[in-house]
């Protein structure tokens, strides 16, 4: 089964509009993770405008007592990330190349271009026993690439595959997708997949595209909470992860 981690950007970012350290965001992944979640996603920025340094310190802190949950930690590693990751040691480093004042991560790496200054910061992070991975656009071209300079997996992008779900154009960019999936697996890379997936469109792409390992949502899975609970969101997504099963509302 695809594992779910649960992005809690957006808890961040409703706690940080007042000082009243509510929402907690540990208190939120508590919740998450009782409700079946694999693993807790965090994707701290420059800015601060959501997660914090403070924050990912107390999530690594919970964790500890929740052996075999995994801990994603995304950024732009030339933007202050690495220092973070090297004091906490995550599973997981998924590297994304945001600039420090993107709205959301809107694009995946241009290898032909950051291959080489990725390359020492992927070293780095499998040295500490971090697995890497890699903010992916769907073009299997770009894929022997990332393998070479020592990624483990690739994040699919999947902002596109959202958009067009529902429309003429959508089996197409799906078929892009599998695609993607399929050139990465042969050449040893684990694919994971992130970005605008909610239970409409998850549930078609787990089943289309291959061997997917783990999905990382928040956006969606926060808006869902906000109408039936945190609990019953994350339980909405493990259903959505399982083939003809049941989400949010009765559908498949």
């Amino acid at each position: 089964m695809t594992k779910l981690s649960v992005n809690l950007n957006k808890v961040a970012l409703l706690r940080n509009a007042r000082t009243l350290g509510i929402p907690s965001v540990t208190r939120s992944a508590s919740i998450a993770l009782a409700a079946g979640a694999h693993g807790i996603t965090v994707h701290p920025r420059p800015d601060g405008r959501h997660i914090r340094t403070a924050d990912v310190y107390e999530l690594a802190e919970l964790l500890t007592t929740h052996p075999g949950i995994e801990f994603n930690i995304e950024g732009n590693p030339f933007h202050d990330v690495m220092e973070l990751v090297r004091q906490v040691k995550p599973h997981q480093c998924t590297l994304v190349p945001d600039d420090p004042g993107a709205y959301t991560s809107d694009h995946g790496w241009n290898l032909a271009a950051d291959a080489q200054r990725l390359r020492p910061c992927i070293e780095e992070l499998r040295g500490l026993g971090i697995r890497v991975s890699l903010f992916m656009d769907p073009d299997p071209a770009s894929m022997a690439q990332a393998r070479e300079i020592g990624a483990d997996r690739i994040e699919l992008y999947t902002e596109p595959y959202a958009r067009s779900y529902g429309t003429s154009d959508g089996e197409r960019e799906l078929d892009r997708y599998a695609e993607a999936a399929r050139t990465a697996q042969a050449l040893g890379l684990g694919v994971n997949a992130g970005h605008d997936l909610n239970l409409s469109n998850l549930p078609s792409f787990v089943a289309e595209v291959p061997n997917v390992l783990e999905v990382s949502i928040g956006h969606a899975l926060t808006a869902d909470a906000l109408e039936i609970g945190l609990d019953a969101a994350v339980r909405a997504y493990l259903r959505a992860l399982q083939p003809m099963s049941p989400t949010l509302g009765g559908e498949a």
